[in-house]
Order: structure tokens, then sequence, then C-alpha cells
């Protein structure tokens, strides 16, 4: 309904390009567009202007504006979203596998979401409308966790329920949960699916999130209808690949048994995948053959110390010290020790002090004349000084002892008499002139014509 109202009259003063400036009868003076003058008005021109209210368009308005906001209202008031559910997947020893719905978010914008441990922000979840899953490892042996999700929105925060989760001791071994590989041995295989199924654990044929070992006895992969030609590709399995993209511990299946029948988790650095393990007891002999890198010749152990004094003992013993001169003759300086010859070390324990060794150089020997006979004794002058590298004992100066690999037999018993009783009384001691000719010995003019 329109709601007629009286018109005004004004002159039109000046006309603009864009606006018009109008002049009231009372002085009344208005900016006017231009663009509603009627056509042909131009500067000193007479219109009326009048002014009615649309009250059918003012409802018809009005209506729609509260129909958009109850669109509003179903579709962003209504309806909110969830908080998430968190539930346990799988329990080791040192990690935790979780799980949860679907996120449903209504028509709210995610911002993150969050795993919290202990009441303390752990990590992001990456990708949190499509994972619906995490594994948290590095966990302590037979402690307690809290965990929780934090799912935060426009439309607000929205926690998960709190779950409490207490990890495995080293005696349970329901947590593990295998990927079959190649296991060339179906009779071996059969036993390790056997020993899980008693240990409570769980395995299957594709690498999961919650896969703790990967066991196999070959990296390759088994096409159809191999085990009928009896042939193997030579590249390794998809699962394999993924096993060691993801760090998932290759092992063989020795690892499983050995578990079943300690009754707890064993190391599994000796059955990683290219190992020689030892076949578990009452597990039937599953051994696999030691690879040609692996093999060799056996070595020897090291001699023991006790091998290396009995073959010490074996060597002749050493010639014992000469007898002291008599006190009126002048005392020698001690020549420096010599090895003893195989003769002097098996009448070693004849020996009176005093006695030079052969190979030392008297203090009264003198070179004889040109074509004089040699003064020493015939057996004397052959013998050689030194006795040769391969006759001196392991304990003389200069000789290397090599070591002994294998045990000597043991030397025959032998009585050595004791030494004679040390003279008591003190030498006089030599003067500096005694000395001196101790050093140069007596000169004696040489014709050298």
């Amino acid at each position: 309904m329109v709601q007629s109202q009286e018109s005004f009259m004004f002159t039109v003063g000046k006309l603009g390009a864009g606006m018009a400036i109008l002049l009231g009868e009372r002085a009344h003076l208005i900016e006017f567009p231009s663009l509603l003058l009627p056509p042909g008005a131009t500067t000193g021109s007479i219109v009326n202007i009048s002014v009615t209210q649309n009250i059918a368009e003012e409802k018809k308005r009005e209506s729609d504006f509260w129909a958009l906001q109850e669109d509003i209202l179903n579709t962003y008031g209504t309806s909110s979203p969830e908080p998430p559910k968190l539930e346990l997947r799988n329990v080791t020893q040192t990690s935790v596998t979780l799980e949860w719905a679907p996120l449903q978010l209504a028509n709210a914008q995610l911002r993150s979401l969050d795993i919290y441990r202990n009441r303390q922000r752990l990590a992001a979840i990456p990708s949190p409308r499509s994972n619906t899953s995490t594994k948290l490892s590095g966990l302590s042996l037979d402690s307690e966790y809290t965990f929780q999700l934090v799912l935060r929105t426009s439309a607000g925060v929205f926690p998960s329920n709190l779950l409490r989760i207490r990890t495995h001791t080293m005696t349970d071994t329901s947590g593990v949960s295998v990927c079959f590989g190649t296991v060339q041995d179906p009779d071996l295989l059969e036993a390790a699916k056997n020993a899980l199924s008693e240990m409570g654990a769980k395995w299957s044929d594709r690498i999961q999130i919650d896969t703790t070992h990967f066991v196999c006895t070959t990296p390759a992969a088994t096409p159809s209808g191999a085990e009928a030609s009896g042939s193997l590709t030579t590249a390794p399995g998809v699962e394999y690949q993924k096993a060691l993209h993801l760090s998932i511990p290759v092992v063989q299946p020795q690892w499983i048994l050995a578990c079943h029948t300690e009754h707890r988790m064993v190391p599994i650095h000796p059955y990683y995948l290219g190992a020689s393990p030892a076949p578990p007891v009452h597990s039937g002999s599953y051994a696999r053959p030691q690879s040609m890198s692996q093999a060799g010749p056996a070595r020897s152990p090291p001699a023991s110390a006790q091998q290396k004094a009995a073959s010490r003992q074996s060597l002749p013993p050493p010639a014992s010290p000469a007898a002291s001169p008599p006190s009126s003759a002048k005392p020698a300086r001690a020549a420096p020790p010599m090895a003893p010859t195989p003769e002097e070390g098996a009448e070693g324990a004849g020996h009176t002090p005093g006695h030079v060794r052969k190979g030392t150089m008297s203090k009264t020997f003198r070179f004889p004349p040109d074509g004089a006979p040699d003064p020493r004794p015939a057996d004397e002058a052959a013998a050689p000084a030194v006795p040769p590298a391969d006759e001196r004992p392991a304990d003389a100066p200069g000789v290397k002892e090599e070591p002994v690999e294998a045990a000597l037999p043991a030397p025959p018993t032998v009585e050595v008499p004791p030494p004679p009783p040390v003279d008591k009384e003190p030498h006089p001691s030599p003067s500096a002139q005694e000395l001196a000719d101790e050093e140069v010995g007596e000169t004696e003019e040489v014709d050298l014509s």
C-alpha cells in the first residue's frame, strides 16, 4: 500500500553535471541528483517533488530477513563438532597404538588435533581429517600413562576421553604383531604361527600401524605359482621394503620360537635376517645355514698365562753367576751378561762364581804375535762366541718372545743345588788408579815396521 503526501515545489537554481541546486518557497535549499530531474529541466525551471512510503515492500523485505536468520540457525546453530573418542589398539613394552573414529566437525573449521601424554602436549596429529590412528614409542617398561586428544575448531575446543594405559612387562608377549614375508620352510612358518597363537600375539600378511616385527627368511618376494615351479624372485618384496622404510625390525622365525620357549621377550639382535641363530630348545632343527661371508677358518684361542709360563720353564735355565776372584787379585768390573750357549745351559747348575762366560774378552787376553799358535784350547777356540738366534733362550736380552699358540710339554724335574753362601766381608773399594788401569789395561808397544 502506497500512502500519498503533498508535493513540494522547487526552482532549479544551478544545474551541474551530477547535482542540481533546488530552491524552495520557504528558502529551503537542497541538493538533488540531476539524473532524477524531468527531461528538459534547466536553470530556472520549476519542479514539484512528492515523497510516498511503500509499506508492502517493507513487509516483504522484513520477511526475507527473518527467513535468512532461520537458515543460519538451522545450518550453524543446531549441530556442533563432536569430541573424538580415543581407543587403544595395541600396547607393547615400549609403545602404544591409539585409534579413533573420523572427526565430526559439523560446519566448523578445523584448527588442529593434538595428542597429550600425561596432561602435556606431545605432538600434533598429521593429516587429521584422514588419519585416524597414531603410534607412540619410547615409553618405559611396565609404566602407566594417560593419553588424550584435543580437537580445536572455529566452534570451540573439544577434548576426548582420558585413556589410561600400562605398558607390558618382559614376560607379556601379547603385544607382538608380526607381518610374515617369504618363509622358505613351510614347517617353520606353521610352527611360528602356532607359537604366536599360544603367546596371544597376532600376525598378518600386510604391514599395519601396529606391526612390531617383519618375519622372513629371505627378502625376495614369491610370485604366484612359484611354490610349484620352485623358483623365487630375486627382487625384494614390497612389504620388505616398507618394513625397512618404517624401521621395523626384520627377524627370522626362530625369534618367535625362542620367545615362545622362554615365555618372555628375547633380544632380537641374534635373529636378524642374515644372522645364524641357534634353534631354541624343543623347537626342532630350524637353524639357518651359515652364509659364506660369515664362514671362515677356526682360529686357535690365544695362549694363556699358564701355557706361557710352562713354555718358559721348558727352556734351559740360565747360567749361575761366577765366583768372586781372590782378594789378592784386582777386582774386575762385571762384564755385560751374554746369552749362554746350549752347553752352558745344560751345565749351568755346576758353574761357580767368577767364571767368565764364553763370548766375553778376558782382561789378561793378549793378541799373539804373527805366526804364533792360538793359546786357547781347541774346543774353546772352535766354539762360537754367541749361539745362533734359534738356540737362544726366550728370556735372553735382545730376543723377542713370540706368542705360544699350543701348550708345550712339561719340563723334566731338575734338582738345582742351592747357591753358595755369600761372603759377608766387605771388599776393598778400588782406587781411581786401579779403575783407570782396569778400563785401559796394560799398554804394550808394537813395532809396526
